[in-house]
């Protein structure tokens, strides 16, 4: 991946001063060593008029998912190839993002021991990054870039120029220009609206990513427009952390209002009481919701079809009136971690035989499945491709037949009531599908209508009288008439 930071002077305010405030000689090319690969810097150019730093990012593919240990884009397990065949190499990324910081570090902060005088300086500078990944598209990247000063220019890259047919890629070719801004100002831009404009980063967001973030918003991402999406993309929008940016944030406005310090204003603000309460998140209420429903159809036996990491499967195993719990999961990564969760090796014999942890895969029949009172579908069903529902349909509803199904699923209609989601996008990168209420409902009613069972919906969250719940359930229950049938059979 690659980038260029170009600035022209005058014989009074050489060009040339770009080095010094890079810490960096134009007439050597140094390479810097990063968790991740080679970082590059070279200057293609270097006069009094004129002079370009560039930085070129080497990534070494494998290096990333050993360090990574198997995550990809926003943390989520890829395909084995996908891990190393991506766009990783070539666009810019939080990963570049981190390169700036760590090889510019001192121009970041605004130190120029040699020439101290230059960092305050304003002066012309244009960036150039020949591939951004943009989730948001051009209009995205202008929205961010634009109110900070910058002449915004970002063109949408072809997904191939020899077949124009195919249309345009995710990525544009960005170029910024601005004669208002320090370099100092400028870097830590990048640093923070690189990372944002892909939507993914490369590592865990941990609670200190809050403190880089007002570190290098400073000055300017209190009052930014976008501000929320900026911060909840930045800190991958783990909620616990954006809100408590936001708060911090909001601190800062109120200060500069104020004319005063943060502090005085922070003290002034009254402590969380313990009575207080915070949001409920929607993976805990859907669960809940699920075991509701388990309880009032009185199942003891339970299938977790698509269990992931066994969330689930632990609350079940948390009530004794569930006999045998079955989680099954066509990742072995899945099992491994849930099977950690559980701590199957160190369960109790009595505990560890109501438990079971099955590979396969939802799409094919499987005998062991069949007999149970109850099976899960949760957030399961939005990751297959639309083709091969039907075939997951008969493995449950028509081969293993419980008598209860649960399915969940993200209602899309919802999606509008998230801010940090930009229009027209699923809620995971994974999502083949996300259905309207009203698709959800014709599909589960043919399903329920084909197999011999009853259907009813629930909402699951908070129920908005415009768009309904964040999430939909339907509970399938096999008809009287169908059991009758069977028994008599």
């Amino acid at each position: 991946m690659f980038l260029t930071i170009g600035t022209t002077g005058t014989p009074e305010r050489p060009a040339t001063d770009l080095g010094f405030l890079l810490h960096k000689h134009p007439d050597k090319a140094q390479a810097f060593s990063t968790s991740y690969g080679t970082a590059h810097v070279l200057y293609p150019e270097a006069d009094e008029q004129r002079c370009t730093a560039a930085l070129l990012l080497e990534v070494d593919a494998v290096a990333l998912v050993r360090r990574g240990k198997g995550k990809g884009r926003g943390g989520a397990p890829d395909a084995a190839l996908a891990q190393y065949v991506n766009d990783r190499p070539y666009a810019a990324s939080s990963l570049l993002a981190v390169a700036l910081s760590g090889v510019f570090s001192s121009a970041m902060r605004g130190v120029c021991r040699a020439r101290p005088e230059l960092p305050e300086q304003v002066r012309p500078l244009r960036v150039e990054v020949p591939a951004l990944p943009a989730r948001g598209g051009p209009d995205l990247v202008t929205r961010l870039f634009e109110p900070l000063g910058w002449t915004v220019t970002a063109d949408r890259v072809p997904l191939d120029t020899a077949f124009p047919e195919w249309g345009d890629s995710r990525y544009v070719r960005l170029v910024l220009e601005s004669e208002t801004l320090t370099l100092a100002e400028a870097l830590r831009h990048l640093y923070v609206l690189l990372p944002v404009l892909d939507d993914a980063k490369h590592y865990w967001v941990a609670p200190d990513e809050v403190d880089k973030l007002l570190r290098a918003g400073e000055g300017w991402l209190p009052g930014h427009p976008e501000q929320k999406l900026i911060t909840a993309r930045y800190l991958s929008r783990r909620w616990s952390l954006t809100r408590q940016a936001m708060e911090r944030l909001e601190l800062v406005r109120l200060a500069e209002a104020d004319d005063s310090e943060v502090e005085e204003i922070d003290n002034a603000v009254e402590a969380e009481t313990e009575d207080e309460e915070k949001p409920t998140p929607l993976a805990v209420q859907r669960r809940e919701a699920i075991l509701a429903e388990l309880r009032a159809a009185g199942a003891a036996r339970v299938l977790d079809l698509g269990c992931g990491q066994g969330q689930l499967v632990q609350a079940l195993l948390k009530d004794p009136a569930y006999t045998e719990i079955v989680g099954v999961d066509v990742s072995m990564r899945a099992l491994t971690i849930a099977s950690r969760r559980l701590k199957l090796d160190r369960m109790g014999e009595r505990q560890a035989s109501r438990v079971r942890l099955v590979q396969g895969s939802l799409a094919y029949t499987d005998r062991r499945l069949k007999g149970y009172d109850a099976a899960v579908l949760s957030e399961v069903i939005e990751h297959l491709d639309l083709p091969r529902l039907p075939a997951l349909e008969y493995a449950v509803f028509g081969a293993a037949r419980p008598r209860t199904v649960l399915v969940t699923t993200p209602n899309v209609e919802y999606n509008v009531r998230w801010e940090s989601l930009p229009a027209g996008h699923v809620r995971h990168g994974d999502h083949r599908f996300e259905w309207t209420r009203e698709e959800f409902r014709a599909w589960a009613a043919a399903v329920a209508a084909r197999h011999g069972y009853d259907v009813e919906f629930r909402p699951v969250g908070p129920d908005d009288p415009e768009v309904g719940p964040p999430t939909q359930m339907a509970v399938f229950t096999i008809s009287t008439d169908t059991e009758k049938e069977a028994k008599a059979a």
